[in-house]
């Protein structure tokens, strides 16, 4: 006899899931045993909240649809803050987890389903032996096609349930097929194994994902007048496998090129490149942006971060949005095409090839990809000069960060957790693609999840040396699941940004006002904790501690270091400053 739980564990397997990231109890540990059984790998976390942040890294990192299971109750309730960023980031996951009983709910339980839709998370629950390996299946499509989490919740009451005998191979397929409720279409792209985008995943306006003749029209009339045209990848560009196509269209346009910083490394072998749009843009880099009369955003939000508050593009140029959804995601936007990047960027290309054969060419301006242009291009952080504030025992970020980018293994996954220093590491460490970066907590504004984004990062690409950069306040929110990462045995190198203080809010909010005393901390010994849990470690205050990086990584890079690094407290990253300057001014 199958039971429910079983078919569960095994349906999900068949369905090509490799990765399950979990902490088990009674409503889920016979469902993960059948996962197990059928060859499905698991890592068990120490967190609920742990094992979806693994899940939604192990996604960015590989494109590959993974498991996150828990227990019924506290174990979902433990995973809302990594669930609701797995949302806002379009992360395929599916959460497995156990529920209230179909007879009514127990003393304990809660109302599973209305908290996850709350969180935008689509609900599977079961309730028929019979139709659960299809609806399993569907959840698994679902993950897949549109790109977001999907919950699939066993009741207590059915756990060990029958299951009729196993359906045919057929009913179990999850390439496009007519399951009601479902999305259907192939697998949105993301990276292969080599790193490299895959097949782009279709929308409803016509075929593969192109955009509708009038909004194509738009654009096409927008580019036709540009004189500085600045091409803009986000996340979105990226899974649809946008990368070469965007590079023949600005060749063909002109263009210079930018990215969101979760599409960083998209276009580093283009000599065109401004490298990451925003904030944490080289100021020669915001300069040239700013220069640009229409901008074309390819699958990017184009949130506050990526605008930085509105200060990157000239307030006069044209903004074209290209993206999957309905409308514009932001004001900024003054023409929206809806549709899959790559498709609409071929659908350009083709258009202004027409345009060409009827002896109305849009050529590339004098000036633009000029010798002039090529010298303002930016040179980067590390080439800028800056006054060493390193003192009392305590390292300057901007020395610890430049000098780690020269030790640093070349294939490399760097995983951020939320705060002040995420300026550092996105200013002078170099990401081989957008797959090379899992910015935790960047989507739903929080931190704490960084340890974990390493382990998710660390199992699903293990060719590549996780670097996890975490400030100390989210180091210690997520302190456990540095356990997990030692355990995995993958080469890992975690670098604490110790200012002892919630160092964002101390620098926005104290010259306002607030008490110090509720954001400052005294030192933690990081690396004292790292050796108590197996991992190697040093405590960093100058630049000559960081010999032990060299060391690990000519032997091999074998498991985890952790380096504790003293940071001066009162640098503030350029990002953070140009925020807090409107706020204290006059």
């Amino acid at each position: 006899m199958t039971t429910l739980s079983a078919a569960v564990g095994r349906t999900l397997a068949a369905c090509g899931i490799r990765h399950a990231f979990g902490v088990v109890g009674g409503g889920n540990i016979l469902a993960t045993a059948a996962l197990t059984a059928s060859g499905v790998r698991y890592t068990a976390a120490r967190h609920e909240g742990g094992a979806m942040a693994m899940a939604d890294a192990y996604y960015r990192a590989t494109g590959e649809v993974a498991v996150c299971t828990t227990t019924h109750g506290p174990g979902l309730a433990n995973a809302a803050t990594p669930l609701a960023e797995a949302v806002k980031n379009r992360s395929g996951v599916v959460l497995l987890c156990g529920d209230a009983p179909l007879a009514g709910p127990r003393p304990h339980d809660i109302d599973q389903s209305a908290f996850a839709a709350s969180l935008g998370v689509p609900v599977v629950r079961l309730s028929d032996p019979a139709t659960a390996r299809r609806e399993i299946a569907g959840a698994v499509r679902t993950a897949r096609a549109r790109q977001c989490p999907v919950a699939v919740f066993i009741p207590g009451d059915l756990s060990g349930a029958p299951v009729p005998a196993d359906e045919p191979g057929p009913a179990l397929n999850t390439e496009p097929g007519a399951e009601p409720g479902t999305a259907v279409g192939p697998a949105p792209a993301g990276p292969s194994a080599a790193g490299y985008p895959v097949a782009a995943y279709p929308v409803a306006d016509g075929p593969a994902g192109a955009a509708p003749p009038q909004d194509l029209a738009r654009a096409v009339a927008a580019l036709a007048g540009a004189r500085r045209p600045l091409l803009l990848a986000g996340l979105g560009a990226w899974r649809s496998g946008a990368g070469k196509i965007l590079l023949e269209l600005g060749d063909r346009l002109g263009a210079l090129y930018a990215t969101t910083v979760m599409a960083s490394g998209l276009f580093h072998d283009s000599p065109w490149s401004l490298g990451v749009c925003g904030g944490f843009a080289d100021p020669a880099a915001a300069a040239l942006a700013g220069e640009a009369d229409v901008i074309v955003a390819f699958g990017a939000r184009l949130d506050t971060f990526t605008l930085h508050g509105g200060r990157i593009l000239d307030p006069a140029a044209t903004v074209v949005q290209v993206d999957l959804t309905a409308g514009p995601t932001a004001d900024r936007v003054d023409v929206h095409v809806r549709g899959d990047a790559a498709a609409v960027a071929a659908q350009l290309l083709d258009a202004l090839d027409a345009l060409a054969a009827l002896d109305a060419p849009a050529p590339p301006p004098p000036g633009w990809r000029s010798g002039a242009t090529a010298r303002a291009l930016p040179a980067g952080w590390a080439a800028r000069p800056y006054e060493d504030a390193s003192a009392g025992g305590r390292i300057d970020p901007r020395t610890l960060t430049s000098a780690l980018a020269r030790l640093l293994p070349a294939q490399r996954t760097v995983v951020l957790d939320g705060g002040h220093f995420i300026g550092w590491p996105a200013m002078y460490w170099r990401i081989p693609d957008p797959a090379g970066l899992v910015f935790t907590g960047a989507a739903f504004q929080s931190i704490g999840l960084g340890l974990a984004g390493a382990v998710g990062a660390a199992v699903g690409r293990p060719d590549r040396t996780v670097v996890a950069a975490v400030g100390d306040g989210g180091a210690l929110m997520g302190l456990s699941e540095l356990d997990t990462l030692i355990r995995t045995g993958r080469p890992a190198l975690v670098v604490v940004y110790d200012d002892a203080a919630y160092g964002f809010e101390e620098h926005m909010y104290a010259p306002q006002g607030a008490d110090s005393a509720t954001m400052t901390f005294a030192d933690t010994d990081f690396a004292g904790v790292a050796r108590a849990l197996g991992a190697a470690a040093a405590t960093v205050r100058t630049v000559d501690d960081l010999d032990v990086v060299r060391s690990w990584r000519d032997r091999g890079a074998p498991g985890t270091l952790l380096l504790d690094c003293k940071v001066v407290s009162g640098v503030v990253a350029p990002y953070l400053a140009d925020l807090i300057a409107p706020r204290t001014a006059g």
